[in-house]
């Protein structure tokens, strides 16, 4: 969805556009939020970006309505997340130094990842595969679970 707010340059803003192709295509999008795998290589099938559509840098800068919608979608979406994915938790991690526009990274905390990888330790683990140093989850399991994902938000779509 191409919002009025769109810039560019700013790679959130072309993939929630639909500019940039998505492996595995938009999970579940409003007029507010935009649901996605995260892009190859796939450090976990799962690992997905929840974004504002707006161009806001955070939070701290959203309009009443997307703070008033922020968590019950955010979790909603995690809990679905969890139950899709069988993980043990979803964790939610969101910077905005590279990218500002607020976008979280919702990711499987799963029962076989490795004690070094728990925690912070999921960051150690994105670079590891995007650096090419540790395997990443297959794509057709990371598009097998935002497949899921899809058809499970069909089925029970976040609160308006």
């Amino acid at each position: 969805m191409k919002h009025a707010s769109y810039e560019a340059s700013c790679p959130v803003c072309t993939a929630n556009a639909g500019d940039v192709p998505i492996p595995g295509g938009v999970i579940w999008e409003n007029e507010l939020w935009s649901v996605r795998h995260a892009p190859p290589p796939y450090a976990l099938a799962g690992w997905t970006m929840f974004n504002a559509q707006r161009h806001v840098q955070g939070p701290a800068h959203f309009t009443d309505e997307e703070a008033n919608a922020y968590g019950p979608v955010l979790r909603h979406i995690s809990l679905v997340l969890e139950e899709v994915t069988g993980a043990l938790r979803i964790y939610q991690v969101a910077f905005g130094e590279s990218t500002p526009h607020m976008h979280s990274h919702l990711i499987p905390r799963y029962a076989d990842l490795q004690p070094e990888h728990a925690a912070f330790g999921i960051a150690d683990l994105n670079r590891a595969v995007s650096g090419g140093t540790l395997p990443g989850a297959p794509e057709n399991e990371a598009l097998a679970v935002a497949d899921k994902l899809r058809e499970a938000l069909k089925a029970s779509p976040p609160p308006a």
